[in-house]
Order: C-alpha cells, then sequence, then structure tokens
C-alpha cells in the first residue's frame, strides 16, 4: 500500500515537472518570437504584473539572476530617486498583498505600476498581439462556416500567399499540388469558390491574383458613390494607362475635368497594392520605424562580426525585498502559522515566476545569438560584398540542423526579426533561399536567377522589351532552365511588370 502511493506521488511529481517544463519552453517560445521593441514592452507589462520583478541597477551586485543586455551607462541622481521610489512602492505593494492573504481571490486588490486599485479602477492589461500574418487570416478562418474540404482548401491557399498577399500561383497548380503533396481532390472550380472567400477577408485586397485585381477588390468594398464607380473604370477599363500614369489619356476617356481627376487620383492613391504588408505587424499597433535586432558589421579585410541590439531591455533581478522575505519566513519552518505559510507560498510564487521569465530572456538571447551566427556562417559572402547573386541556397531546416534548434524555433526568429548591415537593413527572412539545380548538377539560390532575370530586363531595349518566352531562352542561354510560368513568377516577386507595361 505504502509503495503504491509513493508510486501516485512520483507519477504526479513526474506530470507536475513535465508541465513546469512545457510552460517554460512556452514562454521562451513567446520572447523568442518577439521584436526587440516589443521584448521591451513585454519585459515593462511583466514587471508591472509581479513586484518580484525588478530592474537590476549598474552597481548592484546580481545574487537571484539577470537577463542579457544592459547597457552599461551610469546612473544618475535622478534615476536613483526613481529607483528608490520604484522599490518603495514595490515593497508597499508587497505587504499590502501579504497582509490580504487569507481573504477571497475576488476581494484582492489588483496592482498596477505598484499602486492598488480597487473594483472600482479595475482596468484590464491589454498586451500587444503578436500574432502573424498567417495567423491573423486563420483566426477569420475560424469564423467562417465551411465545410471540411474547404477549410483544407482555405488553409492551402493561405499558405500560398506571398509575403504581399497576393495569390500568384494559379488554381491549376494549387489542383495538382493538393492532390499531390495532401492527398486532396480538389478541382479548380471549387478552389476558385473558395478563393472568393478568401478575398471576402481583411484586409480588402487579400488574396488577389494580379495588382489589377487587388485594387478592384478594394474598390468593391467601397461604398457605392460617383467617386467609387469613376475608379472602378479607371482600373478595370484604363489599367494600363493608370499603370503609365496616362492621366490625359483617361481624363478624355471619361471626360471628367482637372478636379475630377485630382480627386479621383487622391482617392486610387489610398489603395494598398500590398494588403499582405499591412498585417505584418501586431495586431491594434501602427506602424513603427523598424529596429533592427542585430547588428553586423563587415569589416574591410571579410572578418564579419554581429551584436544583439539590446535597445529599451534593461537588465532583470529578482527583488531584493522578496528575497529578504523568503528568508526571512524560512528561519523558523516547524513554527509558522498558517498566515505565515501562505505568505511564504506567495512569495515563492512571485520569485519563481519571476525566475522563470529571466531564465526565459536568457534564453532568447542565446538562441537569437546561435541562429544569427549560423546565418552569417552560411551567408558570409553576402555579408562580405552585399550582391543579392551571393547568397547561397539556404532554408529554416539547414539552419535548424546547424545549431541544433528546432526548426520551428528558427522560423519564429527569422518571421519578425531584422538585421542592420553595411549594405542596407534586412529582414532574416532575406537571407533564406529556395535552391534550383542547373543541367550540369551546380545548386543554385533562386535570388542568384532573380539578380539575373532583372539584369536581362535592365539591359532590354526598352522600345521592344522581351516577352516571358523571350526572358526564358535568355535565362536557359545563361544556363537557367527553367519554365516560362516561374519566369513568371520571378519577374513579379521582383516588381517588374510584363513587357506591354515596360515599352516606352
Amino acid at each position: 500500500m505504502v509503495q503504491e502511493q509513493g508510486q501516485i506521488q512520483e507519477l504526479k511529481l513526474e506530470q507536475k515537472l513535465g508541465q513546469s517544463i512545457t510552460q517554460q519552453q512556452l514562454l521562451q517560445a513567446q520572447l523568442v518570437e518577439l521584436p526587440i521593441a516589443q521584448l521591451a514592452e513585454r519585459i515593462n507589462a511583466e514587471m508591472d504584473d509581479n513586484p518580484a520583478l525588478e530592474v537590476l541597477q549598474p552597481d548592484e551586485d546580481e545574487e537571484w539572476g539577470t537577463a542579457a543586455g544592459a547597457d552599461d551607462e551610469s546612473v544618475t541622481q535622478e534615476d536613483d530617486f526613481d529607483s528608490a521610489l520604484e522599490r518603495e512602492e514595490r515593497q508597499s505593494a508587497l505587504d499590502d498583498a501579504l497582509a490580504s492573504i487569507g481573504r477571497d481571490d475576488e476581494d484582492l486588490p489588483v496592482y498596477q505600476n505598484g499602486q492598488a486599485q480597487g473594483e472600482s479602477g479595475r482596468e484590464e492589461m491589454v498586451y500587444g498581439d503578436s500574432l502573424s500574418f498567417y495567423d491573423q487570416l486563420n483566426e477569420q478562418i475560424g469564423l467562417m462556416q465551411m465545410t471540411d474540404h474547404e477549410r483544407d482548401i482555405m488553409e492551402y491557399l493561405v499558405g500560398s500567399l506571398d509575403d504581399d498577399g497576393l495569390l500568384r500561383k494559379s488554381l491549376d497548380i494549387i489542383s495538382d499540388e493538393l492532390a499531390v503533396y495532401h492527398n486532396i481532390d480538389a478541382s479548380v472550380k471549387e478552389i476558385a469558390q473558395v478563393l472568393r472567400l478568401l478575398q471576402e477577408m481583411d484586409p480588402p485586397g487579400i488574396g488577389a491574383r494580379s495588382l489589377q485585381e487587388c485594387l478592384l477588390l478594394q474598390i468593391r468594398r467601397k461604398e457605392h458613390s460617383r467617386v467609387q464607380e469613376l475608379m472602378e473604370r479607371v482600373i478595370s477599363d484604363y489599367f494600363d494607362d493608370f499603370t503609365k500614369k496616362h492621366w490625359k489619356r483617361i481624363q478624355a476617356g471619361l471626360k471628367l475635368s482637372d478636379i475630377q481627376v485630382g480627386a479621383l487620383q487622391k482617392e486610387l492613391h489610398k489603395l494598398n497594392p500590398k494588403p499582405g504588408a499591412s498585417m505584418g505587424e501586431a495586431v491594434g499597433r501602427s506602424l513603427q520605424q523598424i529596429t533592427p535586432d542585430f547588428i553586423v558589421d563587415t569589416q574591410d579585410d571579410g572578418t564579419v562580426t554581429f551584436t544583439l541590439n539590446q535597445g529599451d531591455v534593461p537588465e532583470l533581478k529578482v527583488s531584493q525585498s522578496f528575497a529578504d522575505s523568503m528568508k526571512e519566513y524560512q528561519q523558523n519552518p516547524e513554527h509558522m502559522s498558517r498566515q505565515t505559510k501562505e505568505a511564504l507560498l506567495y512569495i515563492k510564487k512571485k520569485v519563481d515566476a519571476a525566475q522563470s521569465f529571466i531564465d526565459a530572456v536568457r534564453a532568447r538571447r542565446r538562441t537569437l545569438t546561435v541562429t544569427m551566427r549560423a546565418i552569417i556562417q552560411m551567408q558570409h559572402q553576402f555579408f562580405t560584398d552585399g550582391d543579392e547573386a551571393s547568397l547561397h541556397p539556404m532554408v529554416l531546416r539547414d539552419v535548424a540542423q546547424k545549431t541544433g534548434l528546432d526548426l520551428s524555433t528558427v522560423s519564429r526568429v527569422s518571421n519578425s526579426k531584422y538585421a542592420q548591415t553595411r549594405w542596407g537593413t534586412f529582414p532574416l527572412r532575406h537571407f533564406f533561399s529556395d535552391s534550383y539545380v542547373t543541367e550540369s548538377g551546380e545548386e543554385l539560390s533562386t535570388r542568384k536567377i532573380k539578380a539575373t532575370l532583372r539584369d536581362i530586363i535592365d539591359a532590354e531595349d526598352k522600345h521592344s522589351p522581351l516577352s516571358d518566352e523571350a526572358l526564358m531562352a535568355a535565362l536557359a542561354g545563361k544556363g537557367y532552365t527553367i519554365a516560362r510560368r516561374t519566369v513568371a513568377k520571378y519577374r513579379e516577386q521582383l516588381g517588374l511588370p510584363v513587357a506591354r507595361l515596360r515599352k516606352v
């Protein structure tokens, strides 16, 4: 019987440890995904929620652990005063919390910025949402009524969107891919029906198969008016003139006055040619200036080094007042009262949460460091010369294998981080590229093919620009044998129009 009870206790302990590890891994995954600006906000929110978590000042000895990466700046008298005031407020919050232990949860005060609020002053703390572009679309999918078959098609369509929110794969290709890779039998007609549902989602223009369709989808969402009608006619009937800015032809064709043309131009300029880009930031946040997470420095001798940008992220520690309180309550454990035990449990919970958060911030730093080191090692030539053609084929799995990190972890690091280099500031995704194997067996980055394609178009006769068929032949002459539809895809990804729109 005793042995059985011991086995049950051991099982419960293993379950508890498993849950603890899972929670810590989840916290680490959340912090790894955050760019530097949002990490600073998350730390501030965590400090507001947990009075056991404080900023470690440069002149303090670290006892309980720190987060990596504070700036080595001297502390002014004003900083000392603010820190002392903050510590005093947190101590007061601790005292009030300890005094209130034992009451029902709904009677406990709510602490925000170190000050207690009554029921009337309670305010829900809203933290920044870090959902990705695809996560936000999938949230909308969850609210739609559709069959499981339609949902499978929808999820594949969303996964096929480019970063700008447009769908550049043909429905025939999508139908083939669904059948081959996912064993889903979907006709082009069925896919087109689901695509229409996708195009009804936000932001307007999502899921369009061309710039023209993207703009028309946005216009048709607008309230019906004379201006809305004219906008639709411009994009439907005068799209070539619109892309070439031939407003005199548009004005003559629609018989508009100069004032009307000016108003029409103003409204058309409000349309978004890249609706997916507007969803790349966190929900509820306005566009902010990009803050790079990595500062990459390339020396003239080819040496490449990098540092993590710490921004406004402070070093952290466990509150000394909480640590002292734990020692005080642990001195005579056998003579503890019920209230004392409850107080110790409260303190321990806050201290453990603070230490877990500090460890997660440390883990984030280590993860970002090994990921960026691997990227630089694999793409060293690009960081040396800044030539996109120097980017080697590299996918997430390559970095995962080199670092020993999970594929999902590498993806989280790469999705929302930027690197400032000698050649400009780039999203980490910029350094990833699929591979292309030539007829001779050489593996090349698709970026090299795109760079060659751009060079061919730049050098073409603008009075007689090359068609996609001619571009395909020109690439084949340089050793890149790819299909015409692949040429069209790469050309569109480079933001280059078809031949008739490149003609001058």
